[in-house]
């Protein structure tokens, strides 16, 4: 006993309030980053508008159809939907944009006229108002 006292007396009691400090940091950190992950869940998920490029053909050195997935929030969303043809260098040599028709169905078909034979076509997305990112 007379061995506690001196090294009590020695060092100190140890602080107790480091405990309840760490345990409170630790639950706001929890529930930021909790808020932080349930904005980008509701942002992601509530899309005006998405879309997906499932297809493409070379019709020939100046044409090139492609089918593209749209899917909209509701009929009444005024989506922009932008697709790019690239040649065998990487180089651009065409482009469309285009309105989604609510009436044709999600899969959206269309026509990309080209300056030369492309080699792929790339989907750069859908906007909407509201909607500044393409998705």
């Amino acid at each position: 006993m007379e061995s506690q006292d001196t090294l009590s007396q020695r060092y100190g009691v140890p602080a107790d309030s480091r405990r309840p400090t760490l345990i409170v940091v630790a639950l706001v950190l929890t529930v930021v980053f909790g808020g932080w992950l349930t904005w980008v869940i509701i942002d992601v998920t509530q899309a005006p508008v998405t879309s997906k490029l499932e297809t493409f053909s070379i019709l020939d050195d100046s044409t090139v159809t492609a089918t593209l997935v749209v899917i909209l929030a509701d009929r009444d969303v005024e989506a922009t939907c932008r697709l790019r043809a690239l040649a065998e260098d990487h180089s651009t040599v065409g482009e469309l944009a285009f309105t989604p028709d609510p009436d044709a169905g999600s899969r959206q078909v269309v026509e990309i006229r080209t300056e030369r034979r492309a080699s792929a076509v790339q989907s750069l997305g859908c906007t909407a108002p509201g909607q500044p990112r393409p998705r």
